[in-house]
């Protein structure tokens, strides 16, 4: 049996008042108390970051435990062990005995062992002439029985920080994801609002979170984030209930006539037109007629400023129901273009269809293609694709084809812009992360 005594260590080791604290309280056993050793381990696995030990000293504990007969601890049944640090380093994988030492020393220091030394410092047992166990000189269990309610309760206490993480994790992850999809429904359904700044807002707020962060650090960015999302709902409920009350019959609406009969035509041949002769113009019906390129004039931006100012004053017959888009978000998804904007940017959407007349001839996009697109898109939003394509100019082959493929789709109805912007706009900001 386990004399209950306190014991200084051998040699140059020197006794602690912390030691001498470990090994009075390691006494406060209660009467008839028994405990799994396993299940304790467990407990003592799950509370390892608030015990201040590390796996290495748990897997020392979890071989000196291996040499505790029985799979219950008592205090009737002795609570040394005392096994030799080879026969310690074979059931610890093969760790180096310094290693063990090392460790020992963190699991006392961590009140979860204690010595008893023998006189020789040597780890050994007396035993009766019956071969049972009369006194013992090694390590002692005794703290670990001692303090199995606080390691318990410490577990508890993991545990449940690990779910409230989890859960934090869970619900930021659900913000997140329906943030995205409403901003990009806002965009795609033309909502008015500062779409392109909220998304910003919300990137900075995402990419603002720590690698590993703190519990007190998930909840604020769950906080955040969850009113950024009750703020995009709310405004989005509000131009529902806009959108309600316009489409009222009850509601008195203006009818909107259009009546400008006239077509789009590509830039190039209305800059054409506009310097033609008296007589060709009266050869103006001569379908063979060379295009003139808006490039081979030096006044672009007078032939832009006769074009009408919005597509939507196409006869409906004429064009396809193609919505536009701010045209931040397309500098945004489409930064490329900027440069080929007059002075090297685009202020504009005038300064973005002069840039869509250079990128077309460089492309390699024939005056009929882009007319035609002008025609059924409107030139806004023609001049919108012509970015997206330049945007997408290595993965595109044909420039010209694909801007034709485009046009017949809108005129059946297949194609539309905004999910197109928002992919490039995803792709942007993506490649702007890995590069930071």
């Amino acid at each position: 049996m386990e004399g209950e005594f306190v014991t200084t260590p051998f040699g140059r080791r020197a006794m602690s008042l912390g030691m001498l604290a470990h090994q009075v309280s390691a006494q406060q056993i209660k009467p008839g108390q028994v405990v799994d050793k396993w299940k304790l381990y467990r407990a003592l696995c799950e509370a390892k970051p608030l015990l201040g030990i590390t796996d290495r000293a748990l897997a020392v504990l979890n071989a000196l435990l291996s040499f505790y007969p029985q799979n219950e601890l008592s205090k009737e049944a002795g609570l040394v062990v005392f096994p030799s640090n080879m026969q310690l380093s074979l059931r610890s994988h093969g760790m180096a005995e310094q290693t063990i030492r090392r460790h020992l020393a963190a699991l006392v220091e961590a009140g979860l062992l204690t010595r008893k030394d023998s006189p020789n410092g040597k780890r050994y047992a007396r035993k009766d002439r019956s071969g049972s166990i009369r006194e013992a000189f090694g390590f002692s269990l005794a703290p670990l029985l001692a303090r199995a309610d606080e390691i318990e309760h410490l577990a508890a206490e993991v545990v449940a920080e690990k779910l409230n993480v989890q859960r934090l994790r869970e619900r930021i992850s659900l913000s997140r994801r329906d943030i995205a999809k409403l901003i990009e429904a806002a965009i795609i359904d033309q909502v008015p609002g500062e779409w392109a700044q909220t998304h910003n807002a919300f990137r900075d707020l995402v990419e603002g979170v720590p690698r590993s962060p703190t519990v007190t650090e998930l909840q604020a960015t769950c906080d955040s984030i969850e009113r950024m999302r009750l703020e995009v709902l709310k405004h989005l409920d509000i131009q529902l209930n806009l959108r309600k009350l316009s489409a009222n019959h009850n509601q008195n609406e203006r009818h909107i006539q259009n009546s400008n009969p006239e077509s789009y035509f590509d830039l190039g041949t209305i800059a054409q037109n506009q310097t033609e002769t008296p007589r060709q113009n009266s050869s103006a019906t001569d379908q063979t007629a060379p295009t003139v390129e808006l490039t081979a004039f030096p006044a672009m931006s007078d032939v832009v400023d006769r074009l009408p100012a919005q597509s939507t004053t196409l006869p409906q017959t004429q064009k396809a129901d193609l919505k536009s888009f701010p045209l931040g978000l397309v500098l945004q998804a489409c930064p490329e273009i900027a440069a080929y904007g007059p002075g090297g940017g685009v202020n504009s959407w005038r300064d973005l269809m002069n840039a869509a007349i250079v990128v077309r001839s460089m492309l390699g996009v024939t005056p009929s293609a882009y007319q035609d697109a002008c025609a059924v898109m409107g030139p806004d939003n023609a001049a919108t694709v012509m970015a997206c394509i330049l945007q997408r100019a290595p993965q595109i082959n044909s420039a010209g084809g694909y801007l034709r493929n485009l046009t017949r789709k809108t005129e059946r109805g297949e194609f539309a812009i905004g999910p197109m912007l928002m992919s490039l706009v995803r792709t942007n900001t993506g490649a702007v992360r890995m590069s930071g």
